[in-house]
């Protein structure tokens, strides 16, 4: 079931800054957390006076009283005031299409991290069977996400592109991450980005070109020794990516 939710948000008079810090900083995470349990859709701000405090937000539960229990754990529960409107599909809705031929649960992206990545000169081995080969060295970066954030570990990261005479690149990118608390991750994407043979001609020739001028996608898999990210290694990841002519970007996400 799907519920449409208004939150009215009251910090009690006399409240100190810090401890409301604290708590926003605590929804946050309470938030990531729904998102990536399928509970929490989408978020918006609502157009407010000054001084006030309003967000609607879509949610999934199996049940109104599951809602209220997941609504109730909120840390800013006890502040905020809620209306929910339970949502039925409607006829003209156009993803009845969709529900007319498929009947599982939609699939849900969640963000994990950002990665902005620093590129190499590229090692070019030539023309071989399957097309033209070359390794791009990844050589530092950072990356950021709701729950993760930390560096790319340099000398143990690149891209081994084969490009196919039409110019499509095919990537077998593997990169290693390193997060704050000293966490790594071993990051495998098997990657395609393609488009028409004009913009492909600037991408090869080191240009910056809008990503959305292209197709970059990669399928990722991620492993980490780190109890405390185990949910890692269950995941199931997509990639967005885009080229730049000293960068690449790969923003990760999980699919729900």
């Amino acid at each position: 079931m799907e519920f449409l939710v208004e939150f009215e948000f009251n910090v009690p008079e006399g409240t100190p800054e810090s401890d409301v810090k604290q708590h926003e900083s605590a929804e946050a995470v309470a938030a990531a957390d729904l998102a990536r349990e399928g509970h929490l859709v989408r978020l918006w701000k609502s157009p407010v006076a000054l001084g006030e405090r309003k967000a609607v937000g879509l949610y999934r539960a199996n049940s109104e009283a599951q809602l209220d229990g997941l609504l109730g754990a909120l840390p800013l529960s006890g502040w905020m005031q809620v209306t929910v409107t339970p949502l039925e599909p409607h006829p003209n809705d156009p993803t009845s299409t969709r529900a007319s031929l498929f009947q599982l649960p939609d699939p849900r992206l969640t963000p994990v991290y950002r990665l902005d990545a620093t590129l190499g000169e590229p090692l070019d081995l030539g023309d071989i069977v399957q097309g033209h080969r070359r390794i791009v060295p990844l050589t530092g970066g950072t990356f950021t996400g709701p729950e993760i954030s930390g560096t790319l570990v340099p000398g143990a990261s690149a891209d081994w592109q084969t490009i196919l005479p039409d110019g499509t690149a095919l990537g077998d990118i593997r990169y290693t991450l390193q997060t704050d608390d000293g966490d790594l991750l071993y990051v495998q994407s098997h990657s395609v980005r393609h488009g028409t043979v004009e913009v492909l001609a600037r991408l090869g020739r080191g240009e910056d070109v809008d990503a959305s001028e292209y197709t970059f996608r990669a399928a990722t898999q991620i492993e980490t020794a780190a109890s405390e990210l185990d949910w890692l290694n269950k995941g199931v990841f997509i990639s967005v990516a885009g080229r730049q002519a000293a960068r690449v970007i790969y923003e990760t996400y999980l699919v729900g």
